[in-house]
């Protein structure tokens, strides 16, 4: 679609200077906190001989997701709070809103198959090792990286429909879809009932999925021992922390009509930036033998 805009300028978290050098350290150390967290969490998977499980397989993707996840949007922020110009290119901006979506996106979808790990070893027990076969589990990642491929490409396809012939302004620290909308110079009605389709009821139904797989898991503990109900429920409480800190805001950004507000930074912030920093807390505070293996690999 034709267009007379070259670049977007971003507005931030803050046009105040003194605010922005206190952003600058605060999500500058978030984002080392994340990507050294995460990494370590790979790391750690990957040369443990004792992690060798779908339930930790599936950890090490997620921590790889959530590294790019951040990285499709903090370093872009990180930068910004430094310098009073925050312009960004129109290829910039489809660059990063396919990123960020596409990261997302796959994040949702694997967060989904790790609770089916998480029903099948709970309620199958005796299925579970013939269920979550080592190809089945790769499988399953690469539908969760299809699906925010496909998810991604959408929404890309979506917005370069739109022609930009006015104001470049965007009320945000990212390139996303409603302050998008926003500006185009044309009806965005139907396509923001699409955006809604396409973002906020994926991640409404996978997060009814996981509520129903939850459910089904919690009453099926009554039949466990006192042990297998503290395991349990510990890896599953670890798990649905993570689903609520992520999906949370993300049903609030997008489960409704098409329209901006100023909280929605905030959302960003948290489903963004904020959770792939806490996933490996999350997961690894709660998990013994993960903690075991990372001090097995320190001391190698």
């Amino acid at each position: 679609m034709p267009h007379n805009i070259t670049e977007f300028i971003m507005l931030g978290l803050s046009q105040t200077p003194e605010i922005q050098r206190v952003l600058f350290t605060i999500f500058l150390i978030i984002y080392v906190v994340t990507v050294c967290g995460n990494v370590l969490i790979v790391a750690t998977i990957t040369f443990s001989h004792t992690l060798g499980s779908p339930m930790y397989f599936f950890l090490a993707n997620l921590s790889f997701i959530d590294t790019c996840y951040s990285s499709s949007m903090a370093p872009k922020l990180i930068t910004d709070s430094l310098y009073e110009g925050r312009a960004i290119s129109y290829e910039g901006c489809m660059t990063q809103l396919f990123g960020a979506h596409f990261f997302g996106g796959a994040e949702i979808i694997l967060l989904t198959v790790m609770a089916y790990d998480r029903y099948v070893a709970i309620c199958k027990p005796l299925q579970y090792l013939t269920t979550m076969t080592r190809n089945f589990c790769a499988l399953l990642v690469g539908i969760a990286w299809l699906g925010g491929f496909l998810h991604s490409l959408v929404q890309l396809l979506l917005i370069l429909q739109l022609p930009f012939c006015g104001p470049n302004v965007i009320n945000h620290f990212v390139c996303d879809l409603y302050p998008l909308l926003e500006l185009a110079c044309t009806n965005t009605y139907v396509l923001g009932l699409l955006v809604v389709a396409n973002s906020g009821v994926i991640c409404m139904l996978n997060f009814l999925m996981l509520a129903a797989s939850y459910i089904v898991i919690l009453h099926s503990l009554r039949c466990h021992s006192a042990e297998g109900r503290r395991k349990a429920l510990s890896t599953c409480g670890a798990h649905f922390t993570v689903v609520a800190l992520f999906f949370v805001p993300c049903i609030f950004t997008y489960m409704r009509p098409s329209s901006t507000l100023s909280i929605d930074k905030h959302m960003a912030v948290f489903y963004g930036i904020l959770t792939p920093m806490l996933n490996p807390l999350i997961y690894t505070l709660r998990n013994e033998e993960v903690k075991t293996s990372m001090k097995k690999l320190f001391r190698q």
